[in-house]
């Protein structure tokens, strides 16, 4: 239905007409363009999806010019409302953190130049390497709770200033959260958290609202950190394949930038304090 709302007939290369009481495009103009009947399609924006083709949920998807993000959390959908999961494998224990294996530990550590950080579908913090624990520190705290980006981003004022675009960042937080939703509607502890987080914020109950989705994949973030000020890194998406939902964002900066300098700085200063790296 929100998908609907944003896309005008014009843009769906329909006549747009008079009277039309609501935004977009109207449910039988989709069915239309889908090839469905007005009756099913109804259905399908209800929630009735399990049992829908593959066909008929592509052809949806040319009708509402879904990006690929918004295609794949459709299938997820419904393979979620078909009862199978998306990984193919025994879903975990429902609202439960697992701590990260001792190997990925390992395998993160070895990684000295670039901050990298492994987290979950409901956004925990799970392992970071030394300059990671550097980067994050205002988020990793004492220790005393599992940390969350989740719950940095919308409930801790210190966001704003770590953040500078902020309100890109939480767009993009919640917009991969209501695609790991999808992915594992099964999800207590991520349940938990959009529940939380929709009691105690209001841009994050209207963002969330917003039904939109998105993917990590790779891109450009700026920072401002406490100790060496603006960085413009890059960062690159891993998937922990024998951990499904996890992943692993390695952040890096253009070499022989300004970015690049501040870093080897936050390494030197992490090597003089490594307590209160892990601790601030």
């Amino acid at each position: 239905m929100s998908r609907r709302a944003k896309l005008s007939p014009e843009q769906a290369g329909l006549a747009a007409g008079g009277n039309r009481r609501v935004p977009g495009l109207r449910r039988a103009e989709v069915a239309m363009l889908a090839d469905v009947s007005v009756e099913y399609y109804g259905k399908l924006e209800r929630g009735a999806i399990a049992g829908a083709s593959a066909a008929v949920l592509d052809a949806i998807s040319d009708a509402l010019q879904l990006d690929d993000a918004e295609r794949s959390h459709l299938l997820d959908l419904a393979r979620a409302a078909d009862g199978i999961p998306t990984s193919g494998r025994a879903r975990r224990k429902a609202g439960t953190t697992q701590a990260a294996r001792p190997s990925l530990l390992w395998a993160v550590e070895s990684i000295t130049t670039g901050i990298a950080v492994v987290s979950n579908a409901q956004t925990d913090v799970l392992a970071t390497n030394a300059l990671g624990r550097a980067f994050y520190s205002g988020i990793i705290g004492d220790g005393g709770r599992t940390p969350n980006l989740a719950r940095f981003q919308f409930l801790d004022p210190a966001s704003r200033e770590f953040y500078p675009d902020w309100d890109l960042f939480a767009e993009m937080c919640v917009a991969n959260m209501r695609a790991a939703a999808g992915r594992d509607p099964h999800n207590r502890a991520l349940q938990d958290l959009v529940g939380e987080l929709s009691t105690r914020s209001d841009t994050f109950r209207t963002l969330w609202g917003a039904h939109n989705v998105r993917t990590h994949g790779a891109g450009t973030k700026r920072f401002r950190h406490p100790i060496v000020g603006e960085l413009t890194l890059v960062y690159e998406e891993f998937a922990i394949t024998a951990d499904p939902g996890t992943r692993m964002l390695i952040y890096t900066a253009e070499p022989g930038s300004a970015s690049a300098e501040r870093l080897v700085l936050l390494a030197s200063w992490e090597a003089e304090h490594p307590a209160q790296a892990a601790t601030t």
